[in-house]
């Protein structure tokens, strides 16, 4: 019996990466797509609260693709999974294949991890999968990745509550040095705002910047993504600092 398959994003349900991916799993899964209608990167795991979120059909050509939801990331895997699927048992959720990586401090902001991270909460195995380049647009080898990690997840399950953050370099096939279990890198964003001046005459502000390599080991996942190893990151959403906690937990804190 086929696995049901639920894909997201975060890149917009008209990406190349999505449409690759969906093509590849739809091989061996009967597969269900809902993402959101425009570009919703780094939105982290924000929910609509305050507008109406509407669902249309996406066709390409004359064939049903999926439905695209004006929201976010997160908003899209919960109309699918409560609205459209109505308590159907989903073996699978991945979402991507995002243009651009997703390690080190960008786990936090991204809306691609954030769409996996919302199938745990429902408790969906679930994938975030990055294509570590803005540029390079060859998914073919990163959609063969996914279906390999797809399928060793579904046949090995996971913990409750944690995803898999895949990151694969953009490189051909040839010079993929193999797949490695990694952590989630110290590495971080120099932030940086330029000011610039519209046609108005106005001023405004474009977030720039440049990553501060600081991993050395393929403990890591910038690290191992830079040597062309794809990146495998078990991660949660558990934000508890379970060290911490043991040395204030007896903190006598007077009112």
């Amino acid at each position: 019996m086929k696995p049901t398959i639920l894909i997201s994003n975060d890149d917009g349900i008209e990406s190349k990466g999505i449409i690759k991916l969906a093509t590849e799993v739809r091989k061996f899964a009967n597969v269900i797509v809902a993402a959101p209608h425009t570009q919703q990167s780094a939105v982290g795991h924000s929910i609509t609260m305050s507008n109406p979120i509407r669902m249309s059909e996406i066709y390409y050509g004359k064939k049903f693709f999926g439905y695209a939801v004006e929201g976010t990331p997160a908003d899209s895997v919960k109309l699918a999974v409560h609205n459209l699927l109505k308590g159907k048992k989903i073996d699978l959720l991945i979402s991507g294949i995002n243009q651009g990586a997703n390690t080190a401090i960008n786990i936090i902001y991204s809306g691609t991890v954030s769409a996996a991270a919302e199938g745990t909460i429902l408790g969906i195995p679930s994938i975030a999968v990055s294509l570590a380049s803005y540029v390079y647009k060859k998914f073919d080898v990163a959609a063969a990745i996914t279906v390999k990690i797809a399928k060793a997840v579904l046949k090995r399950g996971l913990p409750p509550g944690t995803l898999l953050n895949v990151n694969i370099p953009p490189v051909p096939r040839s010079k993929i040095r193999g797949i490695v279990i990694t952590k989630q890198g110290k590495s971080f964003w120099n932030d940086l705002y330029e000011k610039r001046i519209d046609p108005n005459n106005r001023e405004y502000y474009w977030l720039t910047g440049y990553m501060v390599k600081t991993d050395k080991t393929l403990e890591f996942d910038v690290y191992a993504v830079d040597k062309n190893y794809v990146s495998v990151t078990p991660i949660h959403y558990d934000l508890t600092d379970y060290k911490t906690y043991e040395k204030i937990k007896n903190w006598k804190i007077s009112l």
